[in-house]
């Protein structure tokens, strides 16, 4: 069982929000003068990943890349203490842990926010050591299939016979060329929109019926 962080295990900028992350990057790089790296599109993103990814495509492996990255890392490492637990994710981590289902993290995030995070809700033991996330290589974040093909690798998994669980298109994109069953977690109409136009066909708004099928007596 593959998940994707931020969305499906909690809500990372619940009270960080991704928006002014974005931003503080763009205006960092503003203030060096690199204001032309980024697009007029690229400069609006909500997206701080998408900020990090277009500066990776234009200057790859770069010291710019690296320090760009690490701050990321470092307002992804404060967002923790703010962040919202999805609900019903915990105790369903904790069922299929209790049933012998193995778990592994895959992800855009930096693995130590993943590990910060996961930690502070006694969840780290059943994930460890399965934490995969945003390395250097900036091009193998998803929809590259990386992060999962190193986690399915690692737990040892038939693709087909395991699941991700994840929460946007490029969630989505990443399990089909990784040959993974795919669950989409559409907390609202918009995400559900975005996960059914992606090709998701399989949906759901809440953990809540999993859980209750888990705990079922009828289960087996």
């Amino acid at each position: 069982m593959l998940w994707d962080f931020d969305g499906p295990i909690c809500r990372l900028f619940a009270g960080h929000r991704a928006e002014r992350v974005a931003g503080d990057l763009v205006e960092w790089l503003e203030r060096r003068g690199l204001r032309e790296l980024l697009t007029e599109a690229e400069r609006e993103s909500p997206d701080p990943h998408a900020v990090l990814r277009a500066v990776d495509r234009r200057h790859p492996r770069s010291d710019l890349v690296e320090e760009l990255e690490e701050r990321l890392t470092h307002e992804e490492l404060r967002a923790t203490a703010s962040a919202m637990p999805t609900a019903y994710a915990d105790p369903l981590i904790r069922t299929w842990t209790a049933v012998g289902v193995r778990l592994a993290v895959a992800t855009n995030n930096s693995p130590r926010i993943v590990r910060a995070y996961l930690t502070g809700r006694g969840l780290l033991p059943c994930f460890a050591p399965h934490v995969y996330g945003r390395t250097r290589e900036l091009g193998l974040l998803k929809p590259d299939p990386h992060t999962l093909v190193r986690a399915l690798s690692a737990l040892g998994a038939d693709p087909s016979g395991s699941l991700f669980i994840g929460d946007t298109p490029s969630d989505c994109e990443a399990a089909r060329r990784a040959g993974v069953p795919f669950l989409g977690y559409a907390r609202d109409e918009r995400k559900a929109k975005l996960l059914r136009d992606a090709g998701a066909d399989t949906l759901v708004a809440s953990f809540e019926p999993l859980l209750r099928m888990l705990w079922s007596p009828k289960r087996a």
